[in-house]
């Protein structure tokens, strides 16, 4: 995958154009923008990216009616609900992702910061310096709970069965990443952004097919380092600041 000058010079221009704070109104990343204090924004952010495929406005919709259903406070209800508290969940999810879902997820994460001050951790980014090594190990600490449905499995990816994890790697993006533009949160700092993997989802899959005249690619993970090989010649230290190009240019230009 070879980028030409002159399409390295519009991929700047686009992600300039879109790494802004009028970028998080209508984006999923919104969600964990209500929230201030460090593991309200983990909590809030990992459930958004977790439900963040269709229509954004539809996942902005059912992200925002299960925190409302945890008080806007997602540590809080995360450590400390009662049974009835669950109950306000009953109804809750997006699409495939349902309630039984939902409570795995909030039963992992009590489970997690129980000992953990950081959803951060739970990547082991420090033996596991990779995002693909990062990402298997989060896969099997996530469903190493005796109780993991077998269903929710589809809705945390894993690099190990091929796999772009477009919605997790978005999700490290959004931790990791900090360009003092507003938008991603940096509040992670054991992995470097110029480790991170290009979000693969079918906006980028279509942005790429158009801007480099060719085929649309499979979005799997062995394309999804691919592009962000090619995209490390434009910026090896921040390879997913290109996200926001591909990303945006998809979303302008669907039809």
């Amino acid at each position: 995958m070879h980028i030409s000058k002159q399409l390295a010079v519009q991929l700047d221009f686009l992600a300039l154009k879109f790494n802004h704070i009028d970028f998080i109104e209508k984006d999923p990343i919104s969600i964990p923008h209500l929230f201030s204090e460090k593991r309200d924004i983990e909590i809030s952010g990992f459930i958004a990216a977790t439900i963040a495929w269709g229509n954004r406005t539809s996942i902005i919709n059912s992200a925002r009616k299960i925190l409302e259903a945890m008080d806007f406070a997602p540590y809080q209800f995360i450590m400390h609900h009662s049974d009835q508290d669950l109950q306000k969940l009953e109804n809750l999810g997006h699409r495939t992702f349902r309630n039984i879902d939902l409570l795995y997820f909030i039963a992992f994460l009590k489970h997690h910061y129980s000992s953990s001050n950081s959803l951060e951790s739970a990547f082991d980014f420090t033996t596991n310096p990779t995002i693909q090594e990062a990402l298997t190990h989060f896969h099997n600490y996530f469903f190493q709970l005796p109780f993991a449905p077998q269903r929710t499995r589809k809705h945390v990816s894993t690099p190990s069965k091929g796999s772009a994890c477009k919605r997790l790697n978005m999700f490290l993006r959004w931790m990791v990443r900090n360009d003092q533009q507003g938008v991603d949160f940096g509040i992670w700092n054991e992995v470097s952004p110029a480790a991170l993997i290009m979000p693969l989802d079918v906006h980028v899959v279509n942005s790429v097919s158009e801007l480099l005249n060719q085929p649309p690619i499979k979005p799997n993970w062995k394309n999804a380092v691919l592009l962000t090989n090619a995209l490390k010649e434009l910026r090896p230290e921040d390879p997913v600041y290109y996200d926001y190009a591909l990303f945006g240019y998809g979303i302008a230009n669907k039809s």
